[in-house]
């Protein structure tokens, strides 16, 4: 299993909507970076990705599970971006800054500080630990 971190607008796409579609799931679309998509593409059903409140919050919020590996992304009508679908799993009992990460030594090394602007990307899982760790799981 590989861990990941998935960002979203709370405006646009929310852990609270993520969680009102249920089992079924929602496509994780409208990725446009190159670097990203990649990301996307190496998931496996059943990784596990934090849901990440960006611009609005910036705090980890949740965790969601890949249910379907990349698809060609219906909003790309180039078709050369994907999407992959997943299911909320849990809200965190106590949200994870951006400002709590960054003041962790241990975690200085993830993308979501050294390329703040990338929208999908894979967290190691002694980081993984450490994030559920400072929220309480």
């Amino acid at each position: 299993m590989q861990y990941w971190l998935l960002k979203s607008e709370p405006d646009v796409w929310s852990i609270d909507q993520q969680k009102k579609v249920g089992t079924k799931g929602s496509s994780w679309d409208g990725v446009r970076n190159y670097q990203a998509a990649n990301n996307l593409k190496k998931m496996k059903k059943g990784d596990l990705c934090f849901f990440y409140h960006s611009n609005i919050g910036k705090e980890i919020v949740g965790i969601v599970e890949i249910i379907k590996t990349a698809f060609i992304d219906l909003t790309d009508t180039q078709k050369k971006f994907v999407a992959v679908r997943v299911k909320y799993k849990k809200m965190l009992k106590k949200p994870v800054s951006l400002e709590n990460i960054k003041k962790n030594k241990d975690l200085n090394h993830l993308s979501l500080i050294k390329q703040s602007r990338l929208s999908v990307m894979p967290i190691d899982s002694k980081s993984w630990k450490i994030l559920n760790k400072m929220s309480n799981i």
